[in-house]
């Protein structure tokens, strides 16, 4: 480790798609599976170093996850993108409001927008309804920026004709819901140890990067390894995926902690 540089503890909250692994009302031999690693909650990390805390994304499981994995306190939220699957958790911030007050959320232009049309109550300055979260947006865009000493480098990445950010820190990036990458944002993942990316099924798919797209962009950037993450029960059984992967890329399961 660099004199300077932080151990991150990363644990994996959720590594499903939008639906989850088992899917509503499917009967997919997957979504019927025992195996606990492909039971799947939305997709989501929480990422420490030293005495601080922070999710990328809150969905729908987060309250769940928060319990699951015991997490007393995190220090702000870095949301990716708007949709329901990474953001519709934005409420149960309240217990660590509670902790802290204003919870940073780091957000890019139009996601603020849509969370202060879906989340009104939360985001009015009038009115407050009493115990509602508070937190305070913090605009990304392609610049870096701090948290704390760290520094953190977004990345512009297209979720099919839609910008949404990933995220550098140090020389750990996670991205999600990727369909394409514009050369200058890939010039910003070199050297990585750790590279997370999204690898939602064999057959492509509109707006994500399928199986052979995401082993394509993991052998153009090279990271020393590679999780794969929002995954959906159509890639099939995790050990059964696990077996074909090249050397140092993983499938990435609900609870699995790494340092980088």
């Amino acid at each position: 480790m660099k004199k300077d540089k932080k151990q991150l503890n990363i644990t994996f909250l959720g590594t499903g798609t939008s639906q989850g692994i088992p899917m509503i009302a499917s009967n997919d031999p997957v979504c019927l599976s025992k195996d606990l690693k492909d039971k799947r909650l939305r997709s989501s990390i929480l990422i420490s170093w030293d005495d601080v805390s922070y999710v990328i994304d809150c969905g729908p499981d987060f309250r769940y996850q928060m319990l699951r994995e015991n997490v007393q306190l995190i220090n702000g939220v870095l949301f990716t993108h708007d949709h329901a699957d990474h953001t519709a958790g934005i409420d149960d911030l309240r217990p660590f409001c509670y902790k802290i007050g204003e919870m940073p959320i780091y957000v890019n232009e139009k996601t603020l927008q849509s969370l202060e049309q879906r989340f009104q109550y939360i985001f009015s300055k009038e009115n407050r309804y009493p115990g509602v979260p508070s937190v305070l947006p913090n605009i990304v865009d392609k610049e870096p920026f701090f948290i704390g000493d760290v520094q953190v480098m977004p990345i512009e990445v297209m979720h099919g004709n839609l910008p949404i950010s990933g995220y550098r820190i140090q020389d750990f990036a996670y991205l999600t819901d990727v369909k394409s990458i514009v050369k200058s944002e890939k010039e910003k993942l070199k050297n990585l140890d750790v590279l997370v990316v999204n690898a939602l099924r064999e057959e492509p798919h509109p707006t994500h990067f399928n199986l052979q797209e995401a082993l394509d962009f993991v052998n153009e950037m090279k990271p020393k390894k590679t999780y794969f993450t929002h995954i959906s029960h159509k890639l099939g059984f995790h050990a059964k995926v696990s077996e074909n992967l090249p050397k140092n890329v993983f499938l990435a399961y609900d609870g699995l902690k790494i340092t980088v």
